[in-house]
């Protein structure tokens, strides 16, 4: 069974891959999304937080995944890896508020889940060089 948590970062980066992909607005694409899965408030609150937080930082985040995956431009990534990505490193580098090693975690678990055969292996190695950043 996926916990509660788990729940709401598979919402924020549902939204964040619609938002990215579509253009749609962060408010409409989460409220339709947690109106479906029904989670309680304070994990709600979690999914908008990692939203918010990684609109307001992606061009830093961004910066990040371009340092330590620059072999790949960052828009050329696919929409899944880059938004898996920006979450974990938006937990890792700016949030502050999970273990590196659970945000790392969860990261491969969602590109296990909606990812590639390759994905898992690609942002281990990724958030496994953005982690020497964090301070944690």
């Amino acid at each position: 069974m996926i916990g509660v948590r788990r729940k709401a970062r598979i919402i924020a980066l549902q939204a964040l891959f619609e938002i990215d992909s579509s253009g749609h607005k962060a408010e409409e694409v989460l409220d339709r999304l947690l109106d479906e899965e029904r989670l309680p408030e304070e994990n709600s609150g979690f999914a908008r937080d990692l939203v918010a937080g990684v609109i307001q930082h992606r061009e830093e985040i961004d910066g990040s995944i371009q340092t330590f995956a620059p072999v790949w431009p960052v828009e050329q990534l696919s929409a899944i890896d880059r938004n898996i990505l920006r979450l974990a490193i938006f937990e890792i580098l700016i949030d502050n508020k999970v273990p590196v090693k659970v945000a790392i975690n969860e990261a491969v678990e969602l590109a296990k889940r909606f990812g590639t055969d390759s994905s898992s292996k690609f942002v281990n190695g990724v958030l496994g060089s953005v982690s020497t950043l964090s301070k944690r």
